[in-house]
């Protein structure tokens, strides 16, 4: 074991899916997986088999279609979440890994597993043993680690290590750390634990950023002794959200006097491109002021500055855009573009299509290329991410039709056809019309009454997909139902009202499609 390097655990498609309306389906799941796989990850955590048969096959899938990186799966200290995570990595042969995780702060213990620490101890003990009937990469994180006795933790890890457990993670699974805190902790565990020493076994992290401290906490733990980080594209997670990939490598690349001889195996050009792809899959957008992959992160208006990148770029920019992949030439397509350089362009852009898929986004940027000069590769990407994203539909959308000005009362018409309707003995196709405050809202207020889903919109952003005046618009609505379940839905087209449409419908058929689906949990 390289003691200079560092692991980088990428758990998107577990931690980063438990953001509130971030759900995605088997084929998103496998297109951001591909695509970490570009990016070089180490580990991905592909999911949490035991909590529906949708993560198990999502799991399963991943296991057995990537080759290089270690596929996770995650379970409680019980024996159904262990057997399902064993299942699920199968195919992933020799890479296949279990991340077991059980609760040991004194609040944890109290209230939540109402259990005294023996039990814990057994628990913790047996949950590794039967790990390691199913894999020999046996990982196991002390939930709520940062706020447990350093004493108890410390007794914890150990048995964990001699039950099997070659990695050992310590969440901040509240965001309650501090930098200065939790290298102290991360140094005790080090030091108190000969295997950390020796490379028998490493300490992980895995900060969570409610004070949003998750970066710092998680650079800090590397610098005491950490030579794992869990963490997610564009930093997507649970509550606040976890620790940023990419300003966790790109901190330890640009600082080497703080961070010396540590090295990762992370592919930098593919950084904003999966930060993209992420951000589309999931349906939650980039800040622009993000670091590193927000649309400003390299953005200088002040005429000092200016002055000063023309004169040299290092006077205002401590990294290369370039080498993190921003400013790569695009090859602009047109409508006269064939197959051929459709698909060629969609796998350079990550997305695996079958040919029927190709022919239906063909169609749609025909439809495009007749209203534009140019189709770029962002709104190349935005046709295939819809065309992969949809779930299952119950409703399509016919056409929809507004009518608007500054003396006029917004009206929206919409037509709406059920899919599979014949089979259900209902109409095929409804319209109905609505007033709105505006057309955009008139025209979700007409899909409310059509679905009855009793959905209302709690956030809405548009964003061009490329640059000029005939760019490709892309809706995200943040919808909630029923009162407590809260969806993402996205559209594109190059009229803002029908890709609102677009949007507010898919965030319709998921809810319908995941409103059986269970809540997950965490460590």
């Amino acid at each position: 074991m390289n003691p200079k390097r560092i692991t980088i655990f990428d758990t998107t498609l577990r931690d980063g899916e438990q953001c509130p309306g971030a759900s995605m389906n088997l084929r998103e799941k496998l297109a951001i997986a591909r695509q970490l796989e570009n990016l070089r990850v180490d580990v991905i955590e592909a999911g949490f088999p035991v909590i529906s048969e949708g993560d198990f096959v999502s799991v399963e899938t991943i296991a057995r279609e990537l080759k290089t990186p270690v596929i996770a799966g995650l379970a409680r200290c019980v024996d159904k979440d262990i057997d399902a995570a064993g299942e699920a990595v199968k195919p992933a042969g020799d890479r296949s890994r279990i991340h077991v995780f059980l609760a040991t702060s004194k609040i944890h213990r109290e209230y939540k597993l109402a259990k005294a620490e023996d039990a814990i101890l057994r628990l913790a003990v047996e949950g590794v043993k039967r790990a390691r009937t199913y894999v020999e990469d046996v990982e196991f994180s002390p939930e709520d680690a940062s706020r447990t006795e350093p004493e108890f933790l410390v007794k914890v890890c150990r048995a964990a290590i001699d039950a099997g457990a070659t990695t050992i993670n310590i969440p901040d699974t509240v965001g309650w750390a501090v930098p200065a805190q939790f290298e102290a902790l991360i140094r005790r565990l080090y030091e108190s634990i000969p295997e950390f020493q020796s490379g028998n076994a490493i300490i992980s992290i895995h900060c969570h950023n409610d004070l949003g401290l998750a970066v710092a906490n998680s650079l800090a733990a590397v610098q005491a002794g950490a030579r794992q980080v869990e963490c997610t594209m564009n930093g997507i997670g649970e509550r606040a959200g976890n620790a940023a990939l990419e300003e966790i490598v790109m901190a330890i690349r640009t600082r080497p006097d703080a961070f010396p001889e540590l090295e990762c195996t992370i592919n930098p050009e593919e950084i904003v491109r999966t930060s993209r792809l992420v951000a589309r899959m999931s349906g939650l957008t980039v800040q622009r002021s993000k670091a590193i992959v927000g649309e400003n992160a390299f953005a200088h208006s002040s005429g000092i500055h200016q002055d000063g990148i023309l004169k040299k770029r290092e006077t205002y920019e401590i990294m290369d855009p370039i080498e993190i992949g921003w400013g790569k030439t695009e090859l602009p397509l047109t409508k006269h573009s064939g197959r051929a350089a459709v698909a060629s362009r969609l796998e350079f852009l990550g997305f695996k299509m079958s040919r029927e898929e190709i022919n239906a986004i063909l169609s749609r940027f025909k439809e495009i290329g007749d209203k534009k000069k140019f189709v770029y590769d962002n709104e190349l990407a935005a046709l295939a991410r819809g065309q992969i994203a949809e779930a299952p539909e119950t409703w399509s959308l016919d056409y929809v039709g507004v009518t608007s000005g500054t003396v006029t009362v917004p009206t929206a018409t919409v037509q709406l056809k059920r899919v599979r309707a014949e089979a259900s003995g209902k109409d095929n196709v409804l319209r109905d019309a609505s007033l709105g405050d505006g057309p955009v809202d008139a025209a979700f207020k007409a899909i409310e009454r059509l679905t009855r889903t009793g959905g209302r919109l709690k956030d809405y952003s548009l964003q061009s997909a490329s640059q000029g005046k005939d760019a490709l618009g892309e809706v995200t609505v943040k919808v909630e139902f029923e009162g407590q379940k809260t969806v993402y839905g996205t559209g594109a087209s190059t009229d803002i009202i029908e890709a609102s449409a677009k949007a507010y419908l898919d965030a319709v058929n998921r809810f319908l499609w995941q409103s059986d689906h269970h809540d997950k949990t965490e460590p």
